[in-house]
């Protein structure tokens, strides 16, 4: 299952597929996050969450309710079905948008999924987040674009950032000044890496 990833649609706003599931990869749609599926033509293997956004349960799926009083957000319950599954990739859409608390509990969900060995993508109308936690990531090379690396938790250090317009060598980023911010690549590939702590990395999507 390495290969296979875990699409996880949850009922934020939706701007369509970055990435599309291959045959083998899982769909999970969290509560108002069904609608987002039948936009996509897709069938969700699971429907789960609270459903105070979707009204109505869809026949013939097989649906997990739980109840509003709970700890994990509807996406999270989504996620932890998919790490139950043995699924080490997600991708997250829906996640972003209105709610500026949802948006953060996403970004905090991707802290999660790096915390258990596992790698989340979260996809916004322009840019895609991902966490890393005491690993690195490269990004592939782009004539031109912004990402961005932001301290996620306590301090983060051991951070280098090879190949941008600003590099960085083992230094060490806080989460009270955004010194990552704003980054630009420059046609070759961009190697993101942190020896100690949590970094979220954002990157611009390419035009088509």
């Amino acid at each position: 299952m390495s290969d296979a990833a875990c699409f996880v649609f949850g009922a934020g706003p939706f701007y369509g597929l970055v990435r599309s599931p291959q045959p083998g990869d899982c769909i999970l749609a969290a509560d108002g996050g069904y609608r987002h599926c039948q936009a996509a033509g897709l069938k969700p293997d699971l429907l789960l969450g609270d459903f105070d956004s979707l009204e109505t349960l869809p026949p013939g799926l097989e649906t997990r309710t739980f109840p509003p009083e709970k700890d994990d957000t509807d996406t999270m319950l989504a996620v932890k079905a998919g790490l139950e599954l043995g699924f080490r990739t997600f991708h997250l859409y829906g996640g972003t948008g209105g709610r500026m608390d949802h948006t953060l509990a996403n970004l905090q969900t991707l802290g999660y999924l790096a915390r258990q060995g596992a790698r989340g993508y979260l996809y916004d109308q322009h840019t895609v987040f991902t966490v890393l936690w005491n690993d690195r990531l490269t990004l592939p090379q782009r004539a031109e674009g912004i990402f961005s690396v932001f301290c996620l938790g306590g301090e983060a250090t051991g951070v280098s950032i090879r190949g941008g317009q600003y590099p960085l060598d083992r230094g060490t980023l806080s989460p009270f000044f955004p010194l990552g911010v704003s980054n630009h690549f420059q046609g070759q590939p961009v190697e993101v890496s942190v020896e100690d702590g949590c970094l979220l990395v954002s990157w611009e999507l390419a035009e088509p």
